[in-house]
């Protein structure tokens, strides 16, 4: 038998404003006093099939922790993005790095087919300005 039997996780704040820290309700029970520290991690799971894209968000010692039931408050910053921003909902082959090197080393006016003096400009017509970037619009796309 387990000498730590979680009880209930309870998401406080559930929706919050994306600059709001992460806060967790945590009961669990000891049955015998522990003289150790119990670590506590608050980890996202990026996919389901594998633990690769898997990051720990923080960690905490609680202890040393008596016998019966408690229960704490785990508050974290929201630091997802910046740790690893490759988790998508759709799957991305980031390893064919070839594709990306090709396309990033090609010069933009010869791939179009076109010369820069043919192309037809838009907005206020100065070719070779920069303010012919400009859409006469805000349906057209630059």
């Amino acid at each position: 038998m387990a000498k730590v039997s979680v009880l209930n996780v309870s998401v406080l704040q559930n929706p919050c404003s994306f600059h709001s820290p992460f806060q967790f309700e945590i009961s669990f029970e000891c049955c015998e006093a522990l003289t150790d520290d119990l670590e506590w991690k608050i980890i996202y799971v990026g996919s389901a099939e594998s633990e690769e894209f898997d990051q720990v968000l923080d960690s905490v010692l609680v202890g040393p922790v008596p016998a019966g039931r408690h229960m704490f408050v785990f508050q974290l910053q929201r630091n997802i993005l910046a740790s690893n921003p490759r988790v998508t909902r759709f799957h991305i082959n980031w390893d064919s790095t070839d594709k990306v090197e090709n396309i990033e080393n090609q010069d933009p006016a010869l791939s179009s087919g076109l010369s820069l003096s043919s192309t037809q400009t838009k907005g206020l017509g100065l070719a070779g300005s920069a303010l012919s970037l400009l859409p006469e619009n805000s349906m057209d796309c630059i």
